[in-house]
């Protein structure tokens, strides 16, 4: 039992023993003798913060599908038995490998990073201070996102609720091994704030967004410190304040600038060394992916690309919704028009019939019963269109069984119309193309995060850009009654994405909605929006077609907000020492 204890410290938390001399863009392919590190440490540095590194791009596979997949701005084509349809169906289970991964990767970064941090002692010089740096942000952005898994919302009893632990390095006496139980959320936040602050003073050289830099650090405070900010209704101004002074530092800076329109609606093809707009991102290059691998990335199971890649997760109904509120964003290649620059991230896939034409439908979203009347999902319908000489009509077969109905104009320019369907209800549509069908849904293609370089699903996973900082500092000043400052920010990133469509105010009444309500358009699949709902404790609402529980709401105070801690971390820890599990109803969450 010891030695395996031992196997699995030093491989989940030893990363200091995996130390690397590969660059950056490469994956880890080699591994530098302990001896080698430890007679000299300093000559071997960047070696070893590069190994740091290689442990995040482990980590961000699992950190974007447990961050994006449990929100509201995708659905899957059917049930999964892969473990990522836990998150989406809220089915919390403890026996989930990526899960389980998301925790190793992690704490092998910690572990890695705190090693350089004890073994390299500061003030040398700029260029060592600088690498010390870099290891106090990727521990700090660690411990950051660990916590906000698998702890509780901030605002909920921060002292009571527990987080993750806190074991800054690998352990020395592995013969003689305990180890702590996971800290407060509190302690968990203080650990991270001092890691960042520490790495904010101690980064002085900006190497590009693929490295952690002074930037990347005061970003990720102004998103911790809002975190921290408590809810609308009742926010903690210390905090409030915190985030805006973090993130007016990265806008002041002028380090980083907003994409213009046009060019943010390709903002996925550019690579980070040329794109102004981010601020810290795990590098991935193509050499990483090759045939088959393209079908297991983050891109890979959003679409099909060049015949790369699953194609089986979807943009939700209601982040399509979303994107049509200001007016329609039209896909179809013969007349597209996109209102919202957000929309050029999806792609619906329209079908050709024999004669290589086009066939319009009347596409509109039913309710689903049961066999009782219960109303228990959505469903698309693809109807038909008939013209008529002064109308449209539009006819849906069931069963060989044709039923016609008339349509009513909604929108005409935008060829909005609403119809009275067979249930007794009305439902509003558009005429648009047939869509391609996977198994019952329409194929909303999301490319948000692929085509980097313009190669098929080549992503680098996002941490921070500019965009974000704004929405921060909107949050932040409308949390502490500075309305018009919020108001301002807020516009700026709107007016970049649909022109003329600025609010003319902001106050108690609207800030939340509306500050929501962008966070969610421009941060979709960045893995944030859940994480966003519930710290500010709302409801997350899935009211849309998908083989998820469409009827079933998570508020934040229940128990699934949280994941559960790994069993098989429990299980590793040696006798004598315990990891508490999170609550596995509503009667164990503390919220006050």
């Amino acid at each position: 039992m010891k030695n395996n204890i031992k196997k699995y410290l030093l491989a989940a938390a030893g990363a200091g023993l995996m130390l690397t001399a590969c660059d950056i863009e490469r994956l880890p392919n080699g591994s530098m003798a302990a001896e080698s590190i430890t007679s000299d440490p300093d000559a071997n540095l960047e070696s070893l913060v590069r190994g740091a590194y290689a442990q995040l791009k482990t980590w961000s596979d699992p950190m974007h599908r447990l961050g994006e997949y449990a929100g509201d701005n995708m659905m899957i084509r059917g049930s999964s038995t892969d473990a990522f349809f836990q998150f989406i169906s809220y089915s919390r289970t403890p026996n989930n490998y990526r899960l389980q991964n998301f925790w190793d990767s992690g704490y092998k970064a910690v572990a890695q990073a705190s090693n350089i941090i004890n073994m390299i002692k500061e003030g040398q010089s700029v260029e060592i201070d600088n690498k010390l740096g870099e290891c106090y942000y990727i521990r700090g952005m660690m411990y950051f996102y660990l916590t906000r898994a698998y702890g509780r919302p901030y605002y909920q009893a921060p002292d009571k609720n527990l987080g993750v632990p806190i074991v800054n390095g690998t352990p020395k006496d592995l013969d003689n091994l305990q180890l702590p139980d996971r800290s407060t959320v509190a302690q968990c936040y203080a650990q991270v704030v001092a890691d960042l602050r520490k790495a904010e003073k101690m980064l002085t050289i900006d190497n590009g967004p693929a490295y952690a830099s002074k930037g990347a650090a005061q970003a990720m405070l102004s998103r911790v410190y809002l975190y921290m900010s408590g809810t609308y209704e009742n926010p903690n101004r210390q905090y409030a304040d915190s985030a805006a002074y973090y993130a007016s530092e990265v806008i002041n800076s002028g380090s980083y600038n907003l994409l213009p329109r046009n060019e943010f609606m390709n903002y996925n093809t550019y690579v980070p060394e040329t794109n102004r707009e981010s601020i810290f991102v795990i590098k991935r290059v193509a050499s990483e992916f090759s045939g088959y691998d393209h079908y297991y990335g983050i891109g890979g199971m959003y679409a099909n690309i060049g015949g790369m890649g699953w194609g089986e997760m979807f943009a939700s109904a209601k982040y399509i919704d979303l994107l049509n509120e200001t007016g329609r964003n039209d896909w179809r290649p013969d007349r597209k028009k996109i209102v919202d620059a957000r929309a050029n991230f999806i792609e619906p896939q329209y079908v050709m019939d024999g004669e290589g034409k086009y066939e319009e439908v009347f596409r509109f979203i039913k309710k689903v019963y049961d066999a009782s009347g219960k109303h228990t999902n959505f469903n698309y319908v693809q109807a038909t269109l008939i013209k008529n000489s002064n109308s449209y009509s539009c006819s849906e077969t069931i069963e060989e069984v044709a039923t016609t109905y008339e349509m009513t104009p909604v929108d005409e320019g935008q060829q909005i119309y609403s119809i009275r369907y067979s249930d007794g209800e009305t439902y509003t549509g558009v005429i648009d193309y047939r869509m391609r069908l996977n198994r019952v849904y329409p194929e909303f293609y999301i490319v948000k995060c692929s085509r980097e370089g313009e190669d098929s699903h080549l992503y680098s996973p996002l941490i921070s850009r500019l965009g974000e900082i704004y929405l921060n500092r909107a949050e932040a000043y409308a949390k502490t009654g500075r309305y018009g400052e919020a108001l301002s920010d807020l516009n700026i990133i709107r007016e970049r994405s649909i022109p003329g469509a600025s609010y003319s105010s902001l106050d108690a009444t609207n800030a939340q909605e509306r500050i929501d309500k962008e966070r969610q358009l421009e941060l979709a699949y960045q893995a944030e929006r859940s994480f966003d709902v519930f710290r500010n404790g709302e409801t997350l609402t899935r009211h849309y077609p998908g083989p998820h529980q469409a009827m079933e709401d998570i508020p934040a105070t229940e128990y699934r907000v949280t994941f559960f801690i790994p069993q098989t971390a429990i299980n590793s820890y040696p006798s004598g020492s315990t990891l508490t599990q999170n609550p596995t109803d509503n009667s164990g969450v503390i919220l006050n």
